[in-house]
């Protein structure tokens, strides 16, 4: 039966949905790069929630959807902008998802590293404590990633952003923090688009400067940096930074844009990634990198290309609000029985936006019961007041 999709116009389409989904089998990870998926969190649909409330998660389903991604051999990254760090999940309930998630890959084997960033300082706090303020508040999130028995990811912080007044205060902040991990960390640079509130970070809204800050910080600390996440959906950029990297510092690409040229590199080097479009891609990016290390970047470009449109359509500005989309697609595969997200976020993308994303999806063969997938879809549009 196809369906009757809106277009942005206003106007509507029929759209013969796949009958048949990709054959997408779990495996091992990937030898020749490294893989992470930045997951997203499984709302409680029946908490009853007024507005600013703590998030209510469900664990079951949230940790789930994570045993999914280690059966295809991807690294979780855990509780980062994906699963609304900023947007409405809160930090008690994002260091419960890290100790929860810690725990459940040790127990299936399964590679996790967790952002530890300084968002229990309030909005109204931003930038008011200082310098001291923001290290304490990251020493605090550090400590517990490490606690869990996670990698950190040292993501970028909104209040840092407001309390420095030059690149001298980054490499004063990032230093401490390094000389106190206990083991190699992961560096994230987020771009503003998708946190205004990071605009100017590593101490200059010129990126060439940045960039310049951002490398000092790695090379006086190469033995505690594992890699970089770079999230500036700027290709060229990102190949010129990772030639810079120190040996043994890897570049993750965080390129939602670019990433299977990124991913499959050049004749000088290439990124591993940890991206967030590799949420709904999990099990076809896995098993496309596993075709690189059978030494076929032919085969991999030939699976991977093709999902970009879905990519640039889920990330499309504002790009903040990709995390609809993706959780809009992990209900139609069947990952959760609902669309509902923490923060009521789900209100943030419109409806022939979602659309869209259903149909490019669909095409891809990304839903493991295309079935299903029609049923939510038909259902959705039906509450949406497009008659099927």
């Amino acid at each position: 039966m196809s369906l009757l999709l809106p277009g942005p116009s206003g106007t509507t389409r029929r759209y013969e949905p796949r009958a048949d989904p990709l054959a997408l089998a779990p495996g091992p990870p990937a030898r020749s790069r490294t893989v992470f998926a930045a997951a997203h969190v499984v709302a409680d649909p029946r908490a009853d929630l007024s507005p600013g409330a703590p998030a209510a998660v469900d664990w079951d389903a949230t940790l789930a959807f994570r045993r999914h991604l280690w059966s295809h051999g991807l690294g979780v990254a855990e509780a980062m902008d994906t699963a609304q760090r900023g947007m409405g999940l809160d930090w008690p309930t994002a260091a419960e998802l890290i100790r929860r998630s810690a725990l459940e890959a040790a127990a299936v084997g399964g590679r996790i590293a967790c952002g530890a960033g300084t968002d229990q300082l309030g909005t109204d706090q931003l930038g008011s404590g200082g310098l001291a303020e923001v290290r304490a508040a990251y020493e605090d999130q550090l400590a517990h990633v490490e606690g869990a028995g996670a990698q950190p990811i040292l993501m970028a912080s909104r209040a840092l952003a407001a309390a420095a007044r030059d690149a001298e205060d980054y490499l004063a902040v990032y230093g401490h923090l390094l000389r106190q991990a206990s083991a190699p960390v992961i560096l994230h640079w987020l771009g503003p688009m998708f946190d205004p509130a990071l605009d100017g970070y590593w101490g200059s809204s010129d990126l060439d400067a940045a960039t310049d800050t951002f490398l000092d910080v790695i090379a006086a600390h190469p033995d505690k940096v594992d890699g970089v996440k770079v999230s500036l959906l700027d290709a060229r950029r990102e190949v010129e930074l990772r030639r810079r990297l120190p040996e043994g510092v890897r570049c993750y690409t965080g390129d939602d844009f670019h990433y299977p040229e990124l991913i499959a590199g050049d004749e000088q080097s290439f990124s591993h990634a940890l991206l967030g479009v590799f949420d709904p891609l999990g099990p076809l990016a896995a098993g496309a990198v596993r075709l690189l290390d059978e030494g076929d970047p032919d085969a991999f470009r030939a699976a991977l290309d093709p999902t970009v449109a879905l990519a640039r359509h889920l990330f499309e500005p504002p790009t903040r609000f990709y995390k609809t989309g993706v959780v809009f697609l992990a209900w139609l595969a069947g990952h959760q029985t609902h669309f509902t997200m923490v923060g009521g976020l789900q209100s943030a993308r419109s409806l022939p936006h979602l659309a869209r994303a259903y149909e490019l999806a669909d095409g891809l063969g990304l839903f493991p019961d295309p079935g299903r997938a029609e049923s939510r879809m038909r259902s959705f549009l039906t509450v949406y007041g497009v008659a099927q």
